[in-house]
């Protein structure tokens, strides 16, 4: 794993798109198509941003999908990660096939359906952030390490429902639904590469416990230190309490 630091989220964003967009066109001049897997939240916005501008991708050739999706929530909610997924990637770029978690059908048939069409072939790269707990994707601590399912029905945690109200996602942290179907710990690590975007300050304690902390089911997205082609860009803020002695690159 290769972690980066940068002054700030802009050059963060700006950097990890470059690193994006040379992938997914790679992808698409070795095989004809790019598998790729989309974070959400507030701390891609200025990523995704970036990677929507990067030239040269061919974007009809991106098979798409994403992190998860909370359960009972429709798509026309601000908080729904496929309207985030339309608004910020999908209409601007014009990707053509990709496979949304619909959190208003039945859970179990969706992290199914949408697992065996996400498991039929390698994905080239994942986006992927970091909870305030320490969460991958939804699954938060203790997360689940061994199962080797596509796509699972969880329990949000307290921390982790209270971080989408601090971002503005919902009015009080009684409209935070109680579950999601996440992407599973080892699906994601089945991701030939995988790009972590973790910016700002309150992601400071994660980041340290995450990478300087024992790698632990307790600290979730501390397992990316398990993948030989992770590359996790941080701002000066989330990096804050790295120790000086770490083995980071400084931009």
């Amino acid at each position: 794993m290769i972690i980066k630091v940068f002054k700030d989220k802009l050059s963060l964003a700006g950097a990890a798109a470059e690193q994006a967009g040379a992938i997914i066109r790679n992808a698409i001049s070795e095989k004809g198509v790019a598998r790729i897997i989309v974070a959400t939240g507030a701390s891609q916005f200025e990523f995704l941003d970036a990677l929507a501008k990067a030239p040269d991708i061919d974007w009809r050739r991106v098979e798409m999908f994403h992190l998860d999706e909370y359960i009972g929530l429709p798509i026309s909610h601000p908080a729904s990660f496929r309207n985030y997924l339309l608004n910020r990637l999908i209409n601007k770029v014009g990707i053509l096939r990709y496979y949304f978690l619909d959190g208003e059908a039945d859970p179990a048939s969706v992290a199914r359906e949408v697992g065996n069409f996400l498991s039929a072939a390698t994905v080239d790269v994942a986006f992927v952030g970091i909870g305030e707990n320490g969460h991958l994707a939804f699954n938060d601590p203790p997360a689940d390490f061994d199962t080797e399912e596509p796509y699972l029905v969880v329990q949000l945690d307290e921390a982790c429902r209270r971080q989408q109200l601090g971002e503005g996602w919902f009015a009080s942290i009684e409209e935070v639904p109680g579950r999601a179907i996440s992407m599973s710990v080892r699906q994601i690590l089945k991701s030939r590469e995988i790009i972590c975007v973790v910016p700002d300050k309150r992601k400071a304690k994660a980041v340290a416990a995450c990478f300087e902390g024992e790698i632990s089911p307790r600290a979730p997205a501390s397992i990316l230190r398990t993948h030989e082609r992770t590359t996790v860009y941080l701002d000066q803020d989330s990096a804050a309490l790295l120790t000086p002695a770490s083995s980071v690159s400084r931009l």
